[in-house]
């Protein structure tokens, strides 16, 4: 019987003009954002504080944009790098469009826009991905784009037998 184990994509299995849809979602807990929030040190009362969030602009507390983005990468691991990637290498062009509130549900989506094979490391790549979070009402709000170092899946089948 052929066994298969859930892993990402290798560099070498993504491909352009695609974009990879990310299920299940995730809601946003006020639980959730008070955690994230404290555990953080962010002291920030649009957080924390729904009295005095109430007086501002949008009126309740919003969710921690570094969860909203942390949780917009994470909803893309199982799908495309878990178990392939080498190394996170950075983020640039963060954003957020619209806020996150307790209770919305973000879903994720991800297109590869670039990708290049390491010319200082055999068997592994450079991707870059840009990933969009929408809400429930398929608002956009999180946007990034993300390198990543990645094996190929010859590099990572050489890595396993030089261990062996």
């Amino acid at each position: 019987m052929r066994e298969e184990t859930q892993r990402g994509f290798y560099y070498d299995e993504l491909e352009e003009d695609v974009r990879y849809v990310h299920r299940p979602g995730r809601t946003m807990t006020e639980a959730d954002d008070v955690l994230f929030t404290s555990a953080t040190m962010n002291p920030q009362a649009l957080h924390l504080d729904a009295a005095w969030a109430a007086t501002q602009p949008f009126g309740k507390p919003l969710v921690n944009s570094m969860l909203t983005l942390a949780t917009l990468v994470g909803l893309s691991v199982a799908h495309l790098t878990r178990g392939t990637i080498v190394a996170n290498l950075g983020f640039s062009d963060i954003r957020f469009p619209a806020p996150m509130f307790h209770g919305d549900t973000l879903y994720g989506e991800t297109v590869m826009t670039g990708r290049r094979l390491s010319s200082s490391r055999p068997g592994q790549g450079i991707v870059t991905l840009e990933h969009t979070g929408r809400n429930q009402d398929d608002v956009v709000v999180a946007v990034a784009t993300r390198s990543v170092l990645m094996w190929t899946k010859d590099g990572h089948a050489d890595l396993g037998r030089e261990g062996s």
